[in-house]
């Protein structure tokens, strides 16, 4: 570790090591880059306990873009990532699709006016009446459903660790430099951050820094004197058995079932033999940052009266495990803020991504990187979702949001 970097992450999991991947891949940046990260297990990191999955299926232009870029990269994501030396890293896609479902008239209207927005951004989404949807997943009980959008392609699930260990191992190749350590102090002059202090006792000179640290980003900021509108939300995963698994019961993409959002707001998807599934706790509190106990009662309260409602398939299910993992929550707007601060321009945002870091991630990462190198956004011009908009008050909201 050297005693002072053109740019110092705070955090290296998929948001920090994309930054560091696209900066230190970018000819035209000749500078130093370390990236900080205080658990190098990644054991608790939104990454590593996420459901891993991409969809297009936004309701506002810019996040469609930013996952149909995601999407891109991930399918090139082995030759992209590939490390001399090395086996190349396998992201195992899974092309399963989201399946969203309406069972009310505000709910109907909103996944039409997110068709359009999808449409026009070049999404492959359509949109079925009850008979098509019936049809396509004969396991599905749809005398309720209004309507249903589907993602026939660019859509599906993955390795999450995969994606942030692929990003890692590159940016190491390339020239940045990771510490396991924790930064516990920011030092600023004036409109400037100037270095971080390190739990470890080193205090490292720094040309910006990068706050990508995920449901403590509003820590980081505090640091320096600055705040942002995050906070940790817990959302339980569980994983179940099917006595009567209908995977493979499906009439599209070779029987393969999709990431269903059902009307409640419980959604699942095949994981191998088994299904990851959950839902929005009834009471969402912020919690604590080192808070990781599963809500078990979720699941017979929530979840699995929403599944046994919607397919005889899930009436007879067993769970087999779970784990509770945090979202980065965007209290303002549930969006991403991806930006410099208006008043200290070397502190920059990759924060509030509220459970889509993984499949927003090479976007915000080439974002910064660009914001960094050229002073402004070059390939997708993300200034929507900057942090002037928390100073202002001024939502940027998503309908779609899970």
């Amino acid at each position: 570790m050297n005693e002072s970097y053109d740019v110092v992450i705070v955090g290296g999991a998929v948001i920090g090591s994309a930054v560091a991947y696209f900066l230190t891949a970018n000819p035209d940046f000749t500078g130093s880059v370390l990236v900080v990260e205080r658990d190098p297990t990644y054991a608790k990191a939104s990454t590593s306990l996420s459901a891993a999955s991409i969809r297009t299926q936004f309701s506002n232009p810019i996040n469609v873009k930013i996952s149909q870029y995601g999407s891109a990269f991930i399918r090139d994501f082995a030759s992209t990532m590939r490390v001399e030396g090395e086996a190349p890293p396998d992201l195992n896609f899974h092309p399963g699709g989201y399946l969203f479902l309406a069972n009310t008239a505000e709910q109907e209207l909103v996944l039409r006016e997110n068709h359009e927005v999808q449409r026009a951004c070049g999404a492959d989404v359509v949109l079925w009446d009850q008979e098509a949807l019936n049809r396509a997943f004969p396991h599905l009980r749809v005398d309720d459903i209004r309507l249903a959008s589907y993602g026939q392609s660019g859509e599906g699930w993955f390795s999450n660790t995969g994606l942030m260990n692929g990003f890692r191992a590159k940016a190491r190749a390339q020239g940045a430099d990771y510490i396991a350590d924790e930064v516990v102090a920011i030092g600023r002059s004036g409109s400037r951050v100037t270095s971080v202090t390190l739990k470890s006792g080193a205090e490292v000179r720094a040309g910006t820094v990068v706050n990508a640290s995920g449901p403590r980003a509003a820590l980081t900021a505090r640091m320096a004197g600055l705040d942002v509108p995050v906070e940790p939300r817990k959302r339980t995963i569980f994983v179940f058995d099917c006595a009567r698994t209908p995977e493979g019961s499906a009439t599209v993409n070779q029987g393969r079932l999709p990431l269903m959002i059902d009307p409640s707001g419980v959604w699942c998807r095949p994981e191998g033999r088994f299904f990851l599934t959950g839902g929005v706790p009834a009471d969402d509190p912020a919690v604590d940052w080192d808070d990781f106990e599963p809500r078990h009662e979720e699941f017979e309260s929530i979840v699995w009266p929403a599944l046994a409602e919607r397919s005889a398939g899930f009436e007879a299910i067993k769970v087999v495990n779970q784990w509770a993992g945090h979202y980065d929550f965007n209290t303002l707007d549930h969006n991403l803020i991806v930006g410099r601060h208006p008043d200290v321009s070397n502190f920059v945002y990759a924060n509030g991504f509220s459970g889509h870091g993984l499949q927003q991630g090479p976007a915000a990462g080439r974002g910064i990187s660009e914001l960094i190198i050229y002073g402004g956004f070059r390939s997708l011009d993300l200034s929507e979702v900057g942090y002037e908009r928390v100073t202002e008050g001024r939502p940027f909201l998503e309908k779609a949001v899970i």
